[in-house]
């Protein structure tokens, strides 16, 4: 199931300009990361945002989903939001709710179609209930109480429903909208979950590479869609390493590269290589899957990108020092990875992370990703333009 639990942060301060130098790796090759400038995008500072996803529509315009509406890093109160740049990201409108269920609404993926459909996925939970029980036990002003005022709060949100109507209403969902995301359809269910949402391949489908929460098997694979993603059928399960259990795999992305092949990164949690980011890929349109084997990248979770020169780019979040978020290249469709280039190495802990990358007209990159800096209990949405020679 997708981590409840994360840790990564960055603070506030701008970052100038930097240059790293990849070395050659195996099969890898060098290249040059300038970091043009980073800054926090997000408004309302008195609501923690989390787990975002940035995508880039075909008229340019991009998109910038997250979860917000928040009191912390697990809470009652989540929503997802959307706010959109007009100008490559040197500024962003004010929010939008998007999704807003009768529980927490956690992270949030957002792609458009080739038919300018624009589909929004999130998965809803109920982890914030034992932190509301045990502090429903503790009598005022001993250690571990709260205030009165967060804990009626916490109780109106969850007595919103009925204990049944919050079970019903855990699930992985998807809203689409058809009108550039003016008005959005009711959410319903979409196979898996996975932070970054789906993607289109080439012969037009729709490929989700996530993981079934909650209801079904909980298994880890793929599912499809061929009408635009109004539904979702299974298509193939990723097979387990041995000695590893599907249950410690998580927060899969996908990418296709130029030939066909797809890749997809998954979050690793077990002993063996845990922390690490594992890969498996498919010749033949997702029917079938190689076993995840490891890349040598500890950080998590990855997003996938195909750039326009055909290298596929994996930004990661790194949650170890120093702090921060991290980016590799492969120039041979996921076989080798280069060396990492840092995005940004400025965090003060662990809540962040959660990056996704977007090419713009010009060639740079923008990265987007949640942190809790130093300066504030609310974490914020951060962003870097960076630029690859």
């Amino acid at each position: 199931m997708a981590r409840i639990s994360r840790r990564i942060w960055l603070t506030g301060t701008a970052i100038g300009a930097s240059q790293l130098l990849l070395p050659h790796t195996a099969g890898a090759h060098t290249a040059t990361a300038k970091i043009l400038d980073t800054k926090v995008i997000s408004w309302q500072p008195e609501f923690y945002k989390g787990w975002p996803t940035v995508a880039r529509r075909q008229d340019g315009e991009l998109l910038l989903v997250w979860s917000g509406g928040r009191e912390s890093h697990i809470c009652p109160f989540g929503q997802v939001k959307l706010m959109r740049s007009h100008d490559g990201g040197q500024s962003w409108t004010w929010p939008t709710v998007v999704l807003d269920g009768p529980i927490d609404d956690r992270d949030a993926g957002v792609m458009e179609t080739a038919n300018n459909t624009i589909l929004v996925t999130s998965f809803s939970s109920l982890a914030y209930v034992p932190s509301l029980e045990k502090a429903e036990k503790a009598s005022q002003g001993e250690p571990g109480s709260w205030d009165p005022a967060r804990l009626r709060r916490w109780k109106a949100a969850h007595g919103r429903v009925s204990a049944e109507q919050r079970q019903a209403a855990l699930g992985v969902w998807m809203t689409r909208s058809t009108d550039g995301g003016l008005t959005w359809s009711r959410r319903y269910a979409c196979c898996v979950d996975s932070p970054h949402g789906p993607i289109q391949l080439r012969d037009g489908r729709l490929l989700y590479a996530g993981k079934e929460l909650w209801h079904g098997q909980r298994r880890v694979g793929v599912c499809q869609s061929n009408d635009d993603g109004q539904s979702w059928q299974w298509l193939a399960t990723i097979p387990t390493r041995d000695d590893d259990t599907h249950a410690d795999y998580h927060e899969l992305h996908a990418v296709e590269a130029q030939s066909g092949r797809i890749v997809v990164q998954i979050r690793n949690h077990n002993r063996r290589s845990a922390g690490e980011t594992l890969q498996t890929e498919s010749d033949d349109g997702g029917k079938t899957w190689s076993t995840p084997h490891t890349i040598g990248v500890w950080g998590l979770p990855s997003h996938l990108l195909r750039l326009a020169d055909g290298r596929l780019l994996m930004t990661y979040g790194y949650r170890r020092e120093p702090f921060g978020n991290q980016a590799r290249l492969s120039i041979d469709e996921g076989r080798t990875w280069s060396q990492p280039m840092p995005i940004s190495s400025d965090g003060t802990s662990g809540d962040l992370g959660y990056p996704s990358t977007v090419e713009l007209a010009d060639r740079s990159l923008l990265t987007v990703w949640y942190e809790r800096m130093k300066d504030s209990p609310k974490a914020a949405l951060r962003q870097a333009r960076w630029q690859l020679d």
